[in-house]
């Protein structure tokens, strides 16, 4: 746990600079928060020495409508699924596949769960992988019917969906997805696999692509 944790939080400190991304914020103090928290102390002597770490819990914005209510009403008939279960669910889907697999069979209804980190910073596990390069975590989640998307397209190399796409819809070249990473950081990430996909992002839009950190000495083998 706490080896992904620091993975984590290395991998959105060295990409924060790539692109323009306020909302990406929220994900790395989220997860500085969690990692400092599954901390242990070295020893009873250094423990005495550092502050308590004050767990902090997501907090929702104030809200009151000053519009008219919808006409329809939910039932709320079932209960939701617990928000921390579907946000490690989604963490995990950056980098442990087993945790994903396992989670997934205890909560079948994780597959789709979309967190939140802050200020509309919305991400799904299989957003979270696609970002990530982690061929492996995708295909199993696409397996189990997660919703593709055009991030997704673009970091597995799909070339013909991402060219279908755009031609549908000519501003999905400047859409952002979880964090602010855009088409072409998803067809970096995905390496060999995504080339075709980057070269065409590029032909459509040529933008400087900056050096990925956390893929510096990786070989495309799946993850």
């Amino acid at each position: 746990m706490l080896q992904e944790r620091i993975s984590r939080r290395l991998f959105a400190r060295s990409t924060a600079g790539l692109l323009v991304a306020g909302t990406g914020i929220a994900a790395v103090q989220a997860n500085n928060r969690s990692e400092s928290i599954h901390q242990e102390p070295a020893s009873a002597d250094s423990a005495a020495q550092e502050k308590p770490v004050e767990e902090k819990r997501p907090v929702e914005a104030p809200f009151e409508r000053d519009y008219d209510a919808p006409g329809f009403k939910p039932s709320w008939s079932k209960p939701q699924i617990n928000r921390e279960m579907a946000a490690d669910f989604v963490i995990f889907a950056h980098s442990e596949l087993d945790k994903v697999q396992m989670l997934l069979e205890r909560e079948p209804g994780l597959l789709n769960a979309t967190i939140d980190w802050g200020a509309g910073d919305w991400e799904t596990a299989l957003g979270g992988a696609s970002h990530m390069g982690r061929h492996d975590i995708v295909e199993f989640l696409l397996s189990r019917g997660a919703r593709i998307d055009i991030f997704c397209a673009a970091m597995m190399g799909m070339l013909e969906t991402v060219q279908a796409m755009l031609q549908m819809e000519p501003a999905l070249i400047d859409a952002r997805g979880p964090h602010g990473f855009n088409l072409h950081f998803h067809a970096q990430v995905g390496q060999e696999r995504a080339k075709p996909v980057l070269d065409f992002l590029q032909s459509v839009k040529e933008l400087e692509l900056r050096e990925i950190p956390f893929l510096k000495g990786k070989r495309n083998s799946g993850g």
